[in-house]
């Protein structure tokens, strides 16, 4: 029981740090340009990972001995860091044009995505699932629609981002599956993603070291806690919690990201907003939930109705 509480507060802590990351991104926006930001807090959160890499071998020499494959934890780095450089710029480019509330209740989207990914590999998603993806698109709807019937640019390019996140999940669950170690993975995709984003930062955008140092605090906040100490958490957390509860805990994340938006940043959403951001959160809650089955249940009753 203390191991789930324990567990429980570390994910907790986990998605109240991702949460406030998107208020760091939204402001480091503010002063230099989005691949520039993006790819010096992933370099920055591989960094984080070398140390961290090392000591969770350590422990896992003396409790697990589980060995890893090195050739699928490499190419699973590369392959995920590429949809994470994707997915991280569209996000990184919608935030401009959007909040860093609505922002994160989008991204959270891809909970939902990622059962009709499933669909299309050959696994059936529960029932309950299709009732929240309805709930999530009423609530996008009332979210981002305005009443002309368009889409905000920034809204749009962070719905496309959860896309992107959700294939990132399928790639991260089969490399793991494959054999990969997850922690050195996410170092290396890491990597990967910032060095890709490196080259459009030098192709498309003009660095300039005075605004980055500007910058310095909103991209530290991002690289270390944000991809360095939350993934670490995650990795951790996980190790007690009940995988239900831990993505619970984790789809958090987009309330936190409306609460640091409004408390840090003043932003205030309208009465058809907030009712959009309650059906989204519900869709990703009650998606993660598993209800017992009629063979179960059957069970569970001796075999009587």
């Amino acid at each position: 029981m203390a191991n789930k509480l324990k567990g429980n507060a570390i994910l907790l802590l986990t998605a109240i740090i991702w949460g406030t990351s998107f208020v760091a991104q939204s402001e480091g926006m503010k002063y230099i340009e989005p691949f520039t930001y993006n790819s010096l807090r992933t370099i920055i959160g591989g960094i984080v990972l070398v140390p961290v890499i090392a000591g969770f071998r350590i422990f896992d020499r003396k409790k697990e001995n589980k060995k890893y494959s090195l050739r699928v934890t490499l190419i699973g780095g590369l392959v995920c860091g590429t949809a994470l450089c994707v997915a991280s710029s569209l996000q990184q480019f919608g935030i401009v044009y959007t909040t860093a509330g609505k922002s994160g209740f989008i991204t959270a989207l891809y909970v939902i995505i990622v059962p009709f990914y499933q669909l299309v590999l050959g696994r059936k998603p529960r029932p309950i699932v299709w009732f929240c993806v309805l709930g999530a698109v009423v609530g996008f709807y009332l979210l981002c629609i305005k009443d002309d019937f368009t889409v905000g640019l920034g809204d749009l390019l962070t719905l496309i981002c959860a896309f992107i996140f959700a294939l990132h999940i399928i790639f991260v669950d089969r490399f793991l599956e494959r054999g990969a170690n997850g922690l050195e993975m996410a170092c290396v995709q890491f990597f990967t993603a910032g060095l890709i984003m490196l080259v459009g930062m030098f192709v498309f955008e003009h660095p300039q070291l005075d605004k980055i140092w500007v910058a310095k605090y909103t991209i530290l906040y991002a690289g270390v806690l944000s991809c360095g100490v939350a993934y670490t958490l995650q990795i951790i957390g996980q190790r007690y919690a009940e995988p239900t509860i831990a993505t619970l805990l984790m789809s958090l994340e987009s309330v936190f990201a409306v609460l640091s938006g409004w408390i840090i940043l003043g932003e205030v959403l309208t009465v058809r907003e907030f009712i959009g951001c309650c059906l989204v959160f519900a869709a990703v809650v009650f998606s993660q939930i598993k209800l017992p089955s009629r063979k179960n249940k059957l069970k569970t009753n001796g075999g009587t109705k």
